[in-house]
């Protein structure tokens, strides 16, 4: 199909597709502004092993041996933090010290959803994995192209809420890797004590002396010292305005996203309905002969003027 025949096509159409654009917009910016809006808490942490003097420092006779210069993934105490601010024990402990499960179903029973969920018998209470599911899509890790910081946002329509959840994920996290640090150092000097008791020659009792200072060295570091995964930059704070969804910049986009489409999908149906037989046809036909003017009065006992005839069916690109 010729260019200038489907935008001559378009053009025949256009007061159509603009009523059809306009009917779009104004559906896409209704469902914008009845969206409830959220409040996004946010802090920026930084990997313990990179900062200051680090816990790995006493704990890792060689703590920076990264993979790869140009490796910036997270490794080391830091990305079990990452790991537990999205586990299921996180959901958990969210479930049992904050309201956000009551927060959801209240969420799940407005609106037409709810009514229908009720409709169905398929309404019930937000549970664990409903809360790790919201958690998974809500909570944003973002690294820095510019410093070693990452910024950890979550996003709920109660600010006190999210500042809490945000509070205690924080906590939760640190407390693990805490924990697991200090749980490893235990059975390991629990081991080496048992093995010294055990062990009659006196150099190999010299080599597991050190490695027990090591890991008692390492115990001690890890109950004194307060940021042993992460360390907090800035602290959690909550915005006072709403910021999501951004009104101002999704019906900017639906205004450049709804007249493309609709011209693509408008495109789309000329060149299925296109038949190049008929245009091959239409285009080697004559234009019909103009008829000629009859006077006004027909003298009597002529025949009657002949029908005038009928035209060619219009084609995609005529108006």
């Amino acid at each position: 199909m010729p260019l200038s025949l489907l935008l001559s096509g378009l053009w025949c159409r256009r007061w159509q597709l603009l009523s059809i654009m306009a009917v779009l917009w104004i559906g896409g910016a209704t469902l914008i502004l009845l969206t409830p809006r959220a409040h996004v808490a946010q802090s920026v942490v930084a990997p313990a092993e990179t900062t200051s003097f680090a816990v790995s420092t006493l704990l890792s006779p060689s703590p920076f041996a990264p993979a790869g210069l140009l490796d910036t993934r997270p490794s080391g105490n830091f990305a079990v933090y990452l790991g537990a601010l999205r586990s299921p024990e996180a959901a958990t402990m969210l479930t049992r010290d904050t309201s956000i499960a009551e927060a959801l179903t209240r969420r799940r029973m407005a609106g037409l959803g709810g009514a229908l969920r009720a409709l169905l018998g398929a309404d019930r209470p937000a549970d664990a994995d409903d809360v790790l599911d919201w958690l998974t899509r809500n909570l944003a890790v973002t690294q820095s192209l510019a410093s070693v910081t990452w910024t950890i946002e979550i996003a709920q329509q109660d600010p006190a809420l999210a500042l809490d959840m945000l509070r205690r994920l924080h906590g939760f996290a640190e407390a693990k890797v805490r924990a697991d640090l200090a749980e490893q150092a235990g059975r390991r000097v629990a081991a080496l004590e048992r093995r010294i008791a055990r062990e009659n020659d006196v150099f190999l009792r010299n080599s597991l002396y050190e490695l027990l200072a090591q890991q008692q060295r390492a115990g001690l570091v890890v109950a004194a010292d307060e940021s042993v995964a992460a360390r907090v930059v800035s602290a959690p704070m909550v915005e006072a305005r709403p910021s999501l969804p951004n009104r101002p910049l999704l019906m900017a986009l639906l205004a450049v996203a709804v007249p493309v489409a609709v011209l693509l999908a408008a495109a789309a149906l000329l060149l299925m309905r296109f038949n190049p037989v008929r245009a091959v046809v239409a285009a080697a036909a004559p234009p019909p002969a103009r008829q000629r003017q009859e006077p006004a009065m027909m003298p009597a006992g002529l025949p009657d003027r002949p029908p005038p005839p009928i035209p060619p069916p219009r084609g995609i690109g005529e108006c």
